[in-house]
């Protein structure tokens, strides 16, 4: 009796220790057309906290090939295979929008690092177990749109991507356009992948607007504003965060110069008053990065770190209530995201709630241009 009691406590004691142990699964585009956001994202993982109180984290991070296709396939290894306590990911807007209803099927948080607001608004059932990481569009667009006011722009064009992150910013502009008298002529749509957007660029060309605002991601940003450049028109180009990255300025050259953004701190760093929560924490993070990588990250990288800040402030609280490795954990997970207050991060601070899941106000938002082929702060 005696030994299988001692057997009985040693296996529980090999479970607690196997329980220890919270497993976090990560999903980003490190190859295809979007590597330039995925890259730096992928990178990031090796600078989150492998410890958390006292608890060792697990990072399996997987290539999605910037495929929504292969996103949904990583997302269910990591769920029935691995038994992930939450995920992270994926880096396209699509592709987060096609593994949502997965993450709330097995009650597993998912920090998304993309930009389109649509993974977390409006608040659905599926979507309460989805955090997102980046500023919602309308936070941005909001930026944008009082600085054309203030500039008289009274007509604008629309050209943006033909997906979930083009169609809720078509949606945040028109709505924000319309409340500040500015006429929106004409509206075009591409694809990530497209290599030309000539015809879509002459369509705006001919409606002759004051200023034309691109929402593109990563590289494919650069494509519709370098075209409508080289035809000859003359009006502001505004950009979404989406753009908020070293080769926008590398790929766009001459082109993009004059462009206006909103976007995170992280791009105008030098120029922030030492005075403001994030600063420190995003030079911290570009430091570990650089140190490791040997060059600076694009923002999106900053995505997934703040990703890694909000489950260091979660797991601990969630672990009060259940081990890891069960379904108690992962809805106790969830609770404690939802109930972030505070939290400073890379870009700005989070103040979760359960209408709100990504958090950011003004804070997480400057006004950038490019001056001389750099990001320069709107002052």
């Amino acid at each position: 009796m005696l030994l299988k009691m001692l057997a009985v406590s040693a296996a529980m004691l090999a479970a607690g220790v196997v329980h220890a142990q919270v497993k976090v699964g990560v999903v980003t585009s490190s190859t295809g057309p979007t590597a330039l956001i995925g890259i730096p994202q992928k990178n990031t993982v090796a600078l989150l906290p492998k410890k958390i109180g006292d608890l060792t984290v697990e990072y399996i991070s997987l290539d999605d090939a910037s495929d929504p296709t292969q996103s949904v396939t990583s997302f269910k290894k990591l769920i029935t295979e691995q038994k992930v306590d939450a995920l992270i990911g994926p880096s396209g807007s699509p592709n987060a929008m096609g593994v949502i209803q997965f993450a709330a099927e097995s009650g597993t948080p998912m920090l998304a690092p993309v930009g389109t607001a649509a993974v977390v608004l409006p608040m659905t059932p599926e979507k309460k177990w989805v955090f997102k990481t980046t500023q919602n569009d309308d936070i941005i667009a909001k930026a944008l749109v009082s600085h054309m006011a203030s500039s008289n722009i009274k007509t604008a064009a629309f050209i943006g991507l033909n997906d979930a992150y083009g169609e809720n910013w078509l949606k945040v502009f028109s709505d924000l356009a319309k409340q500040n008298n500015i006429k929106i002529v004409a509206v075009e749509r591409y694809q990530r992948s497209d290599s030309s957007v000539t015809g879509q660029a002459l369509k705006v060309l001919s409606a002759k607007p004051d200023a034309v605002l691109v929402a593109g991601t990563g590289s494919a940003a650069v494509l519709p504003q370098a075209t409508l450049a080289k035809q000859g028109y003359k009006g502001k180009f505004y950009q979404t965060h989406g753009a908020a990255l070293p080769a926008f300025l590398s790929l766009g050259g001459k082109e993009v110069e004059g462009t206006i953004l909103a976007a995170s701190l992280m791009l105008v760093l030098p120029e922030i008053d030492d005075g403001n929560p994030s600063k420190k924490v995003a030079v911290d993070y570009i430091d570990q990065y650089q140190k490791r990588f040997g060059e600076k990250p694009a923002t999106f990288g900053a995505n997934v770190y703040d990703a890694g800040l909000l489950l260091e402030q979660a797991i601990p609280v969630a672990a009060k209530t259940a081990q890891p490795g069960t379904k108690e954990f992962r809805s106790a997970l969830r609770d404690a995201l939802e109930k972030t207050r505070e939290l400073v991060a890379t870009q700005g601070v989070y103040n979760m709630s359960p209408e709100d899941h990504s958090g950011f106000d003004d804070r997480g938002r400057e006004l950038i241009t490019v001056q001389n082929g750099a990001w320069k702060l709107v002052k």
